[in-house]
C-alpha cells in the first residue's frame, strides 16, 4: 500500500526509523479531510477544494484558533497540551487507537485510569446524530460540555464560542450563568445539591485528575453556596427534574430533564423532552423548525 493510501492514524516512519517532525501535522490534516461537514452538523455550502472539514471548521469544533490549527498542521507548533489534544480528538471523532496515536505523536502521555476520559464512543455519537429534534448534550465526569446536537444549541444557545470554564455546567451554575434556564428556588436548590454530590463522587473515582481538583478548588473560592454544599458532605445521584426555559424567541415553557450515564463510560448524557401533546412538545417542534436562527 502506498503512503498516500495509508490510514492517517498510521503515518509512516522515516527510513531511519524515526518519525518525521511533521507526522502530527499530516495526521491531523488526514483526519480532518475524512470528515464531511454534514457529519458534524455543519453546512456544506460553498466551493470546497476537498470534501473534508476546513481548518476554520475544525477550529470551531475544537474551540481553538484557526492560526493554531494551521501551525499544528504545518509543523510550527509541535507540543499541544493534553486539553488541546482532548479537544482535537473529540472534534475529529477519533477512535481509541487513533486517540492513543495522537497523544504519542504529540509527546504527551495519554490520560490513565485515574483521569477523567472525554472519549465519546461511536454509538453515542450516532445517537447525537440521529436523534436531532430531541435536545441532547454529552458531558464528562467533571460536567464539561463535550458534544451537543443542533436541537440542544437551539434550545439553550450555541456554545461554540465558549471556552474553558464557560463550558462547565457546574461552573456556570454556581457563578450565575444560567443561560435560557430560569429555575425556581426549589429547582435551583435540587440541581445544585445533585451537582455537588456528583462532583464529589467523581473526585473519589478520579483521584489523580488535577483539572477536576482545580475546578473544585476554584468553585469553593468563587461560590459560597458551593462551598457550603461541599462541606456538608452531601452524597447522592442526579435524578429527573423539570426545567423552566425562557427562550428569547418563543418564550417560557417547561421541559423534563434527564441525565443518563452512557454504558461503558462515565459520560453524562443530558436529554430534554416533553410529554406528547404538551406545550413543551409544541415549543420543541417549533425550535426544530427555526433552529438557532431568530424568528422574523
Amino acid at each position: 500500500m502506498s503512503a498516500s493510501r495509508q490510514n492517517p492514524a498510521k503515518a509512516p516512519d522515516s527510513p531511519s526509523g524515526a518519525r518525521d517532525s511533521n507526522d502530527l501535522g499530516r495526521a491531523l490534516h488526514g483526519w480532518r479531510d475524512r470528515i464531511s461537514p454534514a457529519t458534524v452538523g455543519l453546512p456544506a455550502g460553498g466551493v470546497r477544494r476537498a470534501a473534508g472539514l476546513r481548518r476554520e471548521e475544525l477550529a470551531q469544533l475544537a474551540s481553538l484558533s484557526v492560526d493554531y490549527i494551521t501551525r499544528l498542521e504545518q509543523g510550527r507548533a509541535t507540543s499541544p497540551s493534553p486539553p488541546v489534544l482532548a479537544s482535537l480528538s473529540r472534534a475529529l471523532r477519533l477512535s481509541r487507537d487513533e486517540r492513543t496515536y495522537l497523544y504519542l505523536l504529540a509527546g504527551q502521555p495519554e490520560p490513565g485510569p485515574g483521569h477523567i476520559s472525554c472519549h465519546i464512543p461511536p454509538g453515542l455519537r450516532r445517537l447525537l446524530d440521529q436523534l436531532n429534534g430531541t435536545p441532547l448534550s454529552v458531558h464528562d465526569a467533571a460536567w464539561n460540555l463535550l458534544e451537543w446536537n443542533p436541537s440542544w444549541a437551539a434550545l439553550l444557545g450555541e456554545p461554540s464560542a465558549q471556552r474553558g470554564r464557560e463550558r462547565n455546567i457546574a461552573w456556570r451554575q454556581f457563578t450565575g450563568r444560567y443561560g435560557y434556564a430560569r429555575p425556581t428556588p426549589e429547582q435551583r436548590a435540587g440541581f445544585e445539591a445533585a451537582m455537588v454530590a456528583d462532583l464529589r463522587a467523581s473526585t473519589a473515582r478520579y483521584p489523580a485528575d488535577q483539572e477536576l481538583r482545580s475546578l473544585i478548588k476554584d468553585l469553593r473560592q468563587e461560590s459560597a453556596r458551593f462551598s457550603e454544599l461541599w462541606d456538608s458532605g452531601i452524597v447522592g445521584a442526579y435524578e429527573s427534574a423539570s426545567k423552566n426555559i425562557d427562550h428569547p424567541e418563543i418564550g417560557p415553557f417547561v421541559l423534563d430533564c434527564d441525565v443518563l450515564i452512557a454504558p461503558g463510560s462515565d459520560l453524562r448524557v443530558v436529554a430534554y423532552t416533553a410529554a406528547p401533546g404538551s406545550e413543551g412538545a409544541a415549543r420543541l417542534a417549533l425550535l426544530d423548525v427555526i433552529g438557532t436562527q431568530a424568528m422574523t
